[in-house]
């Protein structure tokens, strides 16, 4: 569904509630984070073959991240993550749009999850915060773009990629992506793949940024349907608009949809330390 309404007025951007990054409760490990985000042994992992015990115990760390990240992400969801650049400043339009679809995705009681940084994140997890929204972020160690947004309730932070897209994606009920690069369309075109191959079915996939989208569109309508490379209803698995209204219902429909398959949220088990 290609909805391409304008973007409509927003009142004033409401006054941040959260804590300043100085008075923070995760001021402290926030302060850790980038300086553990140094490179890692992925260089070495992606080389090709190497010693048996050297492979053996990154096959240990790989499962202990997996662990990592069930345990501290277990009890978060319902969630809907969004996608989106970095690099884009508070000043900027896409900031504002990520951050009233923030609050829309907590309006409708569900936790906004995304990588955890600035940018994009920063702004979907901000205008989750601001209306007592739950908020979360997962984070990739990388040399640059690490700190973690002042804007989070809880984060955890990956080593590798794979292990990260897979939180982002285990506990989503549905994705909302804005203008980013060249990971934000890693990231949307793994979100289709999934759901066009039935692995994650029903969920809404919307993008949000009709101007900045629509080269794409066309090139995946005139190009790759055009080619055989994809069905022209895949596109039906698309939502394009600029819109928080459109994005909310199209997210509350989803998730109406798929409300008998989603498994009731899970009991803390007090002797595994939940």
């Amino acid at each position: 569904m290609l909805d391409q309404n304008p973007a409509e007025t927003h009142g004033d951007p409401v006054k941040p509630t959260a804590a300043s990054p100085s008075t923070h409760p995760h001021s402290a490990a926030q302060a850790r984070w980038a300086k553990a985000s140094a490179p890692t042994g992925e260089r070495e992992f992606l080389a090709g073959p190497q010693a048996r015990l050297s492979e053996f115990l990154r096959a240990c760390r790989i499962f202990a991240e997996f662990i990592k990240g069930f345990r501290a992400l277990h009890f978060v969801g319902p969630c809907v993550t969004v996608f989106g650049s970095a690099r884009f400043a508070p000043s900027t339009p896409n900031y504002e749009l990520a951050r009233e679809m923030g609050k829309r995705i907590a309006q409708l009681g569900l936790t906004t999850m995304t990588g955890g940084g600035p940018g994009i994140m920063e702004a979907a997890n901000r205008g989750a915060r601001e209306v007592g929204g739950r908020s979360i972020g997962c984070n990739i160690k990388l040399p640059m773009e690490q700190k973690p947004n002042q804007y989070l309730d809880k984060w955890v932070e990956f080593r590798y990629f794979f292990v990260r897209k897979v939180m982002l994606v285990k506990y989503s009920d549905a994705f909302v992506v804005l203008p980013g690069g060249f990971g934000t369309m890693d990231e949307l075109f793994e979100a289709l793949t999934l759901v066009q191959t039935g692995k994650i079915p029903g969920f809404p996939v919307v993008l949000m940024g009709v101007e900045y989208w629509t080269p794409l569109i066309n090139f995946l309508r005139d190009t790759l349907s055009r080619n055989g490379a994809i069905n022209l209803d895949d596109l039906k698995l698309i939502t394009l608009t600029d819109s928080p209204d459109v994005a909310q219902v199209v997210i509350a429909r989803g998730l109406s949809i798929r409300e008998a398959s989603i498994p009731k949220p899970p009991k803390r088990q007090r002797w595994l330390g939940e």
